[in-house]
């Protein structure tokens, strides 16, 4: 669907004195995981670049120490995103949003699927190469979520975002973590069957999502992966070194 040019305020607040070039944009810079995310990843080096939709949430992603970028992502159509990211000098994309069932399933979709999907168009448009979905455990057009379930809409979504990514070039990984709690970081088990999950087997820790997702940013052997996984026991990277392929997985 094309969308009418909107009127435009982007802003962008540094937050170091150094290199302005940045490696990691994170669309959906102020959830949880992101803002777990963030501060992981400026401790090994990379400039981080955290999309918000509120110059309010500012003063949260600069304490993990990344710069806040004021820019409301379904506003924005695939051309205007592809310049914020090449003015961002993004070189890995993540993608971190989502409507959190706030605003009903039209806003689920404009989020979680027709959003995502001009982000990856703008990605390829923008010459990035590297883009990482974090999804949830499940998803895919065989989600088995009944559609009078209220999380419907949001597994629909996903399940299009999903797919549109395999489809796209790009060099993807996606992640699926099962339920998400707050428990402490630890490892992880991959592999786990691509269906519904609502019990307790499935949690997830948000801390163990962003360590995954930090090492997955420079993690090559990720790249054309759908990675589900739960809590675990296995050391992380061990378990991403032994992930299989989508195509094997199936």
């Amino acid at each position: 669907m094309r969308h009418s040019k909107p009127s435009l305020e982007i802003q962008v607040f540094f937050n170091t004195q150094e290199d302005t070039k940045a490696n990691v944009t994170i669309i959906g810079g102020h959830g949880k995981v992101a803002l777990l995310t963030e501060p992981m990843l400026r401790e090994r080096g990379p400039t981080v670049n955290a999309i918000i939709r509120s110059e309010d949430q500012s003063a949260d992603i600069m304490a993990t120490g990344a710069n806040p970028v004021v820019a409301d992502i379904t506003a924005l159509s695939t051309e205007e995103m592809a310049k914020l990211f090449k003015d961002l000098h993004t070189e890995v994309l993540v993608w971190s949003a989502g409507a959190g069932g706030v605003g009903g399933p039209e806003r689920t979709y404009a989020i979680d699927r027709d959003a995502a999907i001009r982000s990856m168009e703008a990605a390829q448009q923008a010459g990035i190469r590297r883009y990482i979905m974090v999804s949830y455990l499940g998803a895919g057009t065989e989600h088995g979520v009944p559609a009078d379930n209220p999380f419907f809409a949001y597994a629909e979504a996903k399940a299009e975002a999903d797919q549109h990514l395999r489809g796209t070039g790009l060099e993807y990984t996606i992640l699926g973590p099962g339920m998400l709690t707050t428990e402490d970081e630890g490892g992880i088990s991959v592999g786990v069957d691509p269906v519904y999950h609502s019990d307790l087997s499935s949690h997830t820790p948000r801390a163990t999502v962003a360590r995954v997702l930090t090492e997955v940013v420079n993690d090559s052997s990720t790249i054309g992966k759908g990675i589900p996984f739960t809590g675990g026991d296995t050391e992380i990277r061990q378990a991403l070194a032994q992930a299989p392929s989508s195509s094997q997985r199936r």
